[in-house]
């Protein structure tokens, strides 16, 4: 099968998984399993590319098992944090404006459908770097997206596990936390996400997946233009105390060392 068969194949995969799960969301009435399924959404796709692909076997083990290490350590957070806390503000708010009686079948194209096709197209590097070059071996620029991908999954996974101890401790209720990674990027764990895809991508082009690593752009342009830090920022600078001083100081994405006063 060519490239673009297989990835026409996960597509439909997809809209199946995300049926079932929009199916699941109305008798929960809670459109926000859609965000806690988003790393395993990835997981299952690396997994059918990983069955149907006949490219290098060390390649295909190797990029398969950090989608899994990543999607795994996502949807199990998102779970911790999310469940038993009721629907999201986000979805609460469309809701509300489409009314009960017409949002049912609104999430599914507005949301699930819209999530599994972003999913679909983000995924084309874990399809180009299991689909290219059978008989290359991984090389130096494998294990340099191998570098970036563990950069990146310690700046998302440890940034998480530090907000979450800030949190927990009820005196920093209202307070900006700016420490540990948070000191150096307001967001480090949408950069590394970014940076997590972007190892997806370089291990892509190391097996000659070139254009499949666009894939890794478009998750970036949605982290920080549309679903991340936009979303975050705007909602952060309106109404948190002190947040407008810890945005002149610190770096809005990229790590770097704060602003001296």
């Amino acid at each position: 099968m060519s490239f673009f068969q297989i990835w026409l194949n996960a597509l439909i995969v997809i809209i199946a998984m995300m049926t079932f799960l929009w199916i699941i969301s109305i008798f929960i009435k809670n459109v926000s399993i859609v965000d806690i399924f988003w790393g395993l959404g990835f997981v299952i796709t690396a997994g059918f590319y990983f069955v149907r692909t006949d490219g290098n076997e060390a390649r295909k083990i190797i990029i398969t098992a950090l989608a899994f290490i990543w999607g795994v350590r996502l949807s199990a957070y998102l779970a911790w944090r999310n469940i038993g806390k009721g629907e999201d503000f986000r979805y609460r708010e469309f809701r509300r404006k489409y009314g009960e009686n017409r949002y049912w079948w609104i999430s599914y194209f507005q949301t699930f459908l819209l999530q599994g096709l972003l999913m679909w197209l983000i995924s084309a590097p874990l399809l180009g770097a299991q689909f290219y070059s059978a008989e290359k071996a991984p090389g130096i620029i494998d294990f340099t997206g191998i570098i970036l991908w563990i950069t990146g999954f310690i700046f998302e996974a440890g940034g998480d596990f530090q907000m979450a101890g800030f949190r927990a401790d009820p005196q920093n209720r209202g307070k900006v936390f700016d420490k540990g990674f948070w000191r150096y990027t307001r967001h480090p764990n949408y950069f590394g996400d970014s940076a997590v895809w972007w190892g997806f991508g370089i291990i892509s082009i190391s097996a000659g997946g070139y254009l499949p690593a666009l894939g890794s752009l478009l998750m970036t342009a949605l982290i920080i233009k549309v679903s991340g830090v936009a979303l975050l920022e705007k909602s952060l600078s309106s109404g948190k105390p002190g947040y407008k001083e810890y945005v002149e100081r610190t770096s809005a994405f990229l790590p770097w060392f704060p602003k001296k006063k």
